[in-house]
């Protein structure tokens, strides 16, 4: 063999030599020009170490997070926000703790680890589908401030009598699908999920890749034999044609649509879309257009290394529907299982929350997350804004910290107006210091209903407050520590570990356990 003389220069790394047959082989995932040298027939490789190959092929995505400021009382008295029933980002954050990384900043989205856990909130018991209650305390991690804790709880449905249920299975069968935490786990999931449903319930299956295509035609969910087939038949390879999938699921979920009853998209993937309509904000148009049909989505995302958690969430919130991430078959079994009349069957829409705060008790409040939820004020009394969904059974929790009138702490205002002064309402001279207000539709209508709640701070101690409120503290607590919260003041991991094992409760699924170990994790981790 006659053999070429190196380049001067060779780089001593991981290098491995691959001998060429004269019909040519090549290193698994590679190509020719990934070739540093060249003999005559020996073409020499450089092989990544694993965090090499881990750098070079991460991909995953997350839309910057903003924090919510502290906003004046007195010139911006009004918070609005769009409910918020996802929790993706809890299961995604513990994802990256149990392999002993800590989270992205902008994975932790705090509002979905708090909603990730139930909270023990009475059953409503009037003709509105939620109960709301609040609680006031000192703020764990400043006690010069106050936490306001503000609940919903969702009407349960009775299971003997739910209305009948048109599900289409969306699934990417792309070839980025392929690993085990991935299509594999997406299908147990599934099955879970066949596994609630009654007689009456009909699945359809589409599957997408390079194309979509109908795997399966709507079929009775009392077949399941029939369609676990089709599931297990699903392999995964290509490209992603994410959208072409989409618009075939709400076709195929519209000419089966049941009147009066729950017809949703399930969008099983990593979002990793890559061919025709892909862009973000084209999916984002595509599904707005698609929520005027009565048809919701849920959508589950897998695996990690390419996952698009940005993009999901966009297309959720625009889509009347919620998102999950699930990275374990325990997370299939609360979603598919567990949690599936509360995630599955919606008992009001676009439901709004706007808050006015009383300058003469407040000088400044801050919403702690909910960033991507904000609405502008006027869009609390407009119907024709989208919101948040609330399922059967589902707790909704939000936190405010406040800063009481009177406190020597500076906080950014503008200047003063030139052409109108701001006045304090005779009305303001009580001890209310907030009056809170929801708008919600039924699923079936489009006029929204209003109810208006005051909420009075009456000195409870921290130590006497519920186990709702001292350990939705915690799980805000920790939010606080992973992003490095400019607002996390005197939060730490021992604090908010006592918050949490005071707090725990009766545990039925674990949860709350499974939390405090996310705690001691972070701790060490941080170190």
């Amino acid at each position: 063999m006659n053999v070429k003389s190196f380049k001067s220069k060779i780089k001593f790394s991981v290098l491995f030599v691959v001998a060429l047959l004269i019909n040519g082989c090549y290193p698994p995932n590679s190509n020719s020009k990934n070739a540093l040298y060249e003999l005559d027939d020996i073409k020499v490789y450089e092989v990544a170490t694993d965090e090499e190959v881990r750098m070079e092929h991460n991909t995953e995505g997350y839309d910057r997070i903003y924090e919510n400021a502290f906003k004046d009382a007195l010139q911006n008295p009004l918070s609005t926000f769009s409910i918020d029933v996802d929790n993706a980002s809890y299961s995604n954050v513990r994802r990256f703790l149990s392999n002993n990384q800590m989270p992205p900043k902008d994975a932790v989205r705090i509002e979905e680890m708090i909603n990730y856990f139930d909270y023990d909130y009475p059953q409503p018991t009037d003709k509105h589908p939620f109960a709301f209650i609040n609680e006031v305390s000192s703020c764990p991690w400043n006690t010069n401030n106050k936490l306001v804790h503000i609940g919903i709880q969702g009407k349960t449905l009775d299971y003997n009598d739910l209305k009948s249920s048109n599900f289409v299975f969306l699934i990417d069968a792309s070839g980025s699908m392929s690993s085990h935490d991935k299509l594999p786990l997406l299908k147990k999931g599934l099955k879970l999920l066949l596994d609630e449903l009654n007689e009456n319930d009909r699945v359809a299956i589409v599957a997408y890749a390079g194309s979509a295509g109908l795997v399966l035609p709507s079929t009775k969910a009392s077949d399941k034999e029939k369609i676990v087939d089709a599931l297990d038949r699903i392999e995964s390879g290509g490209s992603t044609a994410g959208g072409q999938g989409i618009q075939l699921a709400y076709s195929i979920a519209k000419e089966n649509l049941i009147a009066n009853g729950n017809n949703r998209v399930i969008l099983a993937t990593d979002g990793d879309f890559n061919v025709g309509v892909s862009s973000s904000s084209e999916l984002v148009r595509l599904i707005e257009e698609k929520r005027k049909e009565d048809i919701y989505l849920t959508i589950c995302g897998f695996g990690m290394g390419n996952y698009k958690d940005g993009r999901m969430e966009q297309i959720s919130n625009a889509g009347n529907g919620n998102y999950f991430y699930i990275d374990n078959i325990k997370e299939a079994k609360k979603v598919f299982s567990t949690d599936m009349r509360a995630n599955m069957f919606t008992i009001a829409k676009d439901v709004k929350i706007q808050i006015e705060f009383n300058p003469n008790q407040v000088k400044a409040y801050r919403l702690i997350g909910y960033e991507n939820r904000l609405m502008n004020n006027e869009d609390f009394n407009d119907d024709k804004k989208d919101a948040g969904e609330l399922g059967a059974g589902h707790t909704v929790t939000a936190l405010y910290e406040v800063i009481p009138y009177g406190s020597n702490d500076n906080i950014r205002k503008h200047d003063a107006l030139k052409y109108q002064n701001t006045e304090i309402a005779n009305a303001s001279n009580n001890d209310e210091i907030l009056t809170i207000k929801f708008r919600y539709k039924r699923p079936k209508e489009d006029e929204s209903i209003l109810i208006t709640k005051t909420i009075i701070d009456r000195g409870v101690e921290l130590d006497l407050t519920s186990n709702n409120f001292r350990f939705s503290s915690a799980v805000a607590g920790l939010g606080l520590l992973l992003r490095d919260s400019e607002y996390k003041s005197n939060v730490s991991f021992a604090m908010i570990e006592e918050l949490a094992l005071s707090a725990k409760g009766n545990d039925t699924n674990g949860y709350r356990q499974e939390f405090i170990n996310m705690i001691e994790t972070s701790a060490l981790l941080s170190k």
